[in-house]
C-alpha cells in the first residue's frame, strides 16, 4: 500500500502552526537560513512537543518524512 503524501501545509498544521501559505513563507523567511551544523529537530524555535513530533516521525520512518525533508531544505537553503 502506498504511503499518503502530505502537503507542506499539513506539517505546519501538525506542528500547531498556521498552514496559511503567507504564514508558511513568513515562518521560513523568519527562521532561515539555519546554520548547516544545526539539525532541523535541534533548531531553537521549536517547542518540546514540536521537536518530539519531528523526532518521532523520523524514527518511525513515517510518511511525513518527505514533508519534513522539504521543510529542512527550506530552512537550510545553502544545502541545495
Amino acid at each position: 500500500m502506498d504511503k499518503p503524501i502530505h502537503p507542506l501545509s499539513e506539517i505546519f498544521k501538525q506542528l500547531g502552526l498556521s498552514d496559511d501559505p503567507v504564514d508558511i513563507d513568513r515562518f521560513i523567511t523568519t527562521h532561515s537560513p539555519l546554520d548547516d551544523d544545526i539539525k532541523l529537530v535541534d533548531a531553537p524555535f521549536w517547542s518540546d512537543s514540536q521537536r518530539d513530533f519531528l523526532k518521532e516521525k523520523y524514527i518511525a520512518d513515517d510518511d511525513w518524512i518527505p514533508m519534513i525533508d522539504q521543510l529542512n531544505e527550506a530552512l537550510h537553503p545553502s544545502k541545495k
